[in-house]
């Protein structure tokens, strides 16, 4: 199948840039290919919302009935210790971290809500159908391969095998979200990371509670800093007040800690028993759960962004802003600005030509503006800890007031999987048990992400080599896929001839980290069968 634009992914860059092409030109042909059951599906995010990309792209969006119903009424920020908090006070904060004018929302049904006003521009638009393969015309990209189901485990087709469609397209916009495996090879290929940064990444695990109406205050946004992690990596929480009583509580975990003992999701559990969190959600019940992993590089790591015939969008780009916790509004601008380049260039007649505008745009405008003043929060943060925290925002304060960041552009060193240590280094960490009530083991809260993979197919995270596991990362780091990865899909287990390594992929909630921070970068996440993975209903 033939179009003007082919995008993969349909998360706020992908419908922003969909939406904005036939804004642009109603007779262009544009198709937006997700891999999630439907539009949300895979969709998680916080999220307090800064509605500055939907307002360039739909300025009329309350007209139409956006789902942003819920504004920031109240910011709190506390630094935790074990049993007692610090409120920190909100004037000393850089002015970008006011939530004024934001609003709390389910990233899930706001995405819904653009496929919607997508189709009713003519967007065609196909749920459950991932995308295994990029089509090469020589060096340019010139389309996608989508849909392919009913291989069997090993690899051979079955009685019900349906081969991939494929999709061309004079431009290909990759929007997959953090470490999106088609943006992987592109990236590769033409080595598009050279000179810049390596890309840093955060895990961010999710609960949606609903809570006791008397203890609820829709609007109130809360973040934290500290206990439980302490020196033991970077990280925080959030917890913001949503509608109809429920509590989107969170917690993210940078990737770079060292210790592989180290148990992000069981740090979460942890969390969630501090007494402010407690008294809480006392008495109030979860009712969802999912996982995903956050870019965290900020300026200096973005990549180039084009090739021929093809351009990467929103956090495949890596376009959050760490200190804001936001990035849907940067995911959104670029989509808006990848859509506007295409179609001037495909106007032009300059079909599958690299989209210089589109990066010259993302680095000049309203991004670079957002990102730019932030960019040494993150890299301070990781070498110094809390008075690096304390630079960052000194820095923040200096590059809002005057342009100009005092401390200059830090760099990251080690990329997350490199920033692991080596187990014979660290002492295991002993977590409490989940009481069931306020924490939860992971594969019973898995069960509340709702996911479900084809048991038949191919597992999709693969192994480079399949000894790796147990004689390498095992005794060097302690294998710690089986506590970094918040579903449970790796396993070390015991038997007659030794440890072995196990994979259950069918908890797999494609949150990456595997991918991220497997020290040996041994494993490589590719795309399940179509529709296949969580079913988030309002993520």
């Amino acid at each position: 199948m033939d179009y003007d634009v082919v995008i993969v992914g349909g998360g706020p860059a992908g419908l922003s840039a969909a939406i904005r092409l036939k804004q642009l030109d109603a007779d262009l042909s544009v198709v937006v290919l997700e891999k999630g059951s439907e539009i949300g599906a895979h969709i998680l995010s916080g999220a307090v919302l800064d509605p500055s990309g939907l307002d360039a792209l739909i300025p009329d969006w309350k007209e139409r009935g956006a789902p942003i119903k819920v504004p920031v009424r109240e910011d709190n920020f506390y630094l935790l210790g074990a049993a007692g908090k610090l409120r920190l006070p909100n004037w000393p904060m850089p002015p970008l971290m006011n939530n004024h004018g934001n609003y709390i929302v389910s990233m899930g049904n706001v995405c819904r809500w653009m496929a919607a006003q997508a189709e009713e521009l003519g967007v065609e638009i196909f749920p459950g159908m991932s995308c295994s393969q990029i089509v090469w015309e020589g060096d340019r990209v010139a389309g996608v391969i989508a849909g392919e189901f009913g291989r069997e485990a090993d690899g051979s087709i079955g009685a019900s095998y349906e081969p991939g469609m494929e999709l061309r397209g004079k431009y290909v916009l990759l929007a997959e979200g953090v470490r999106g495996s088609l943006t992987k090879e592109v990236m590769a290929k033409f080595d598009l990371s050279k000179g810049h940064e390596p890309q840093k990444f955060g895990l961010g695990m999710k609960e949606i509670w609903q809570i006791d109406p008397a203890k609820h205050r829709e609007g109130t946004v809360t973040h934290t800093m500290g206990w439980p992690l302490g020196s033991n990596a970077g990280g925080g929480s959030f917890i913001y007040h949503f509608e109809d009583n429920q509590v989107l509580i969170g917690f993210v975990v940078h990737l770079n800690y060292k210790n592989p003992y180290l148990y992000p999701y069981m740090e979460f559990q942890r969390f969630k028993h501090h007494p402010l969190v407690a008294e809480l959600l006392k008495g109030g019940k979860r009712v969802a759960y999912g996982a995903r992993a956050i870019s965290e590089g900020g300026w200096q790591s973005i990549p180039k962004l084009t090739a021929p015939g093809v351009a990467i969008l929103g956090c495949s780009a890596g376009l959050v802003n760490v200190p804001r916790i936001k990035g849907n509004h940067n995911a959104m601008l670029s989509g808006k600005a990848a859509a506007e380049a295409a179609q001037a260039a495909i106007a032009a007649g300059r079909e599958g030509d690299e989209l210089v505008a589109y990066e010259a745009d993302l680095r000049s405008g309203p991004i670079a503006a957002d990102l730019k003043k932030v960019r040494n929060v993150k890299p301070l943060w990781s070498r110094l800890g809390l008075p690096g925290v304390a630079l960052g925002g000194l820095d923040m304060w200096v590059a809002n007031l005057t342009g100009w960041n005092p401390f200059g552009t830090w760099k990251h060193g080690k990329n997350d999987a490199q920033a692991t240590g080596e187990a014979k280094d660290y002492a295991p960490i002993t977590y409490p048990r989940p009481d069931g009530v306020l924490s939860f083991d992971r594969l019973t809260n898995v069960s509340f992400s709702f996911t479900n993979h084809e048991e038949s197919q191919p597992c999709h995270l693969k192994l480079k080599d399949p000894a790796v596991p147990i004689a390498y990362t095992l005794p060097k780091h302690a294998e710690p896929a089986q506590r970094y990865c918040p579903a449970g899909v790796y396993e070390v287990l015991e038997g007659p001839d030794g440890p072995r390594f196990q994979i259950n992929f069918q908890n797999c909630v494609h949150c990456k980290t595997c991918d991220i921070k497997d020290p040996a970068q041994n494993i490589n996440w590719t795309t399940p069968q179509g529709g296949d993975g969580p079913n988030y209903p309002n993520m």
